[in-house]
């Protein structure tokens, strides 16, 4: 994920549409507010819609607004997400599955900065970031004629592909204990740490469903806890049985036989554990991995793990 974050610092000030890939639950949506909330449209609004989730007949009026008698049951003037959005970013998720009718609306929009609002004869001027977001090819789409080309190239300006959490496992400790404070907070518990056993469990799950699972996983584990440490235990089934079968027992497997890569890969990867373990504390850190403190800050520079 570290290229990703390197990219999002790069590109965040940019009006440049962004096209965010990757499975469902990667976490494509939290790639969009990081993006947002580190460009200088921050103090604007950011406002997200699927476009899978809204009925084609009503998703026009929510993108673009409607003027009073635009159509049966539009009493009134109504602002469309465009509008809303004004000055800050729109969020469009499940891009692949936006109506061919509304395409056209849309590649105006991104072209010439306006918006018709429904049952308007005048256009409306609007300064909007667009980021967009599929689980689906949407190369693929475009050869089947289910998706404009023109739209495509104009909506994949910048592409950021988010691998599956399975390709990242590195990610799961810091993930794990972003979701205990998160939940600590929400429902009002005090979960101090994570087992190790249970932590290993949870790095050796494929995770099908991605950062949602594992977040559904940490939450459903945390409300069965009867003590301030998650074990293994209370792990639903299916990763106890994938975990005990799993070749993996390590905090990841290796895909290549460079001694000097893997044992770069390993130390990384185990210093971003010490530093989930200790809450960020280096010289607790420092000494769980027993070495000086000195030469933890310097790996931590050169691996770049804080980030």
């Amino acid at each position: 994920m570290q290229a990703i974050f390197h990219t999002i610092k790069k590109i965040a000030d940019f009006k440049t549409s962004i096209l965010i890939t990757g499975e469902s639950g990667t976490g494509k949506e939290l790639i969009a507010k990081a993006i947002h909330y580190n460009s200088i449209r921050r103090e604007s609004p950011m406002i997200d819609v699927n476009c899978g989730g809204i009925p084609e007949t009503l998703l026009e009026s929510e993108l673009f607004g409607h003027t009073k008698g635009a159509f049966t049951d539009a009493y009134r003037v109504k602002k469309g997400l465009f509008e809303e959005a004004d000055g800050g970013t729109l969020f469009l998720d499940e891009m692949g599955d936006l109506p061919l009718s509304l395409q056209v609306k849309l590649l105006r929009a991104l072209q010439e900065d306006e918006i018709r609002p429904l049952g308007d004869s005048k256009v409306v001027k609007v300064d909007v970031r667009i980021i967009t977001a599929t689980a689906r090819t949407l190369g693929d789409m475009v050869n089947k004629g289910l998706f404009r080309e023109d739209l495509f190239y104009r909506i994949n300006v910048l592409t950021i592909e988010v691998p599956p959490l399975r390709e990242r496992r590195e990610d799961i400790p810091l993930l794990a204990e972003h979701f205990v404070q998160k939940y600590n907070i929400r429902l009002g518990l005090d979960i101090k740490e994570v087992h190790p056993d249970c932590l290993q469990r949870l790095i050796n799950y494929d995770w099908p469903g991605n950062v949602r699972e594992l977040e559904n996983v940490m939450e459903r584990s945390m409300v069965l806890a009867e003590k301030d440490v998650l074990t293994s235990e209370i792990l639903p089934p299916e990763l106890l049985r994938q975990s005990g079968s799993s070749a993996r027992d390590d905090v990841f497997f290796w895909d290549e036989f460079s001694i000097k890569t893997n044992t770069k890969k390993l130390e990384r990867q185990l210093i971003a554990k010490a530093l989930a373990e200790t809450k960020g504390n280096k010289t607790k850190a420092s000494t769980l991995l027993e070495i000086s403190l000195p030469a933890l800050l310097y790996k931590i520079k050169e691996y770049n793990v804080e980030n």
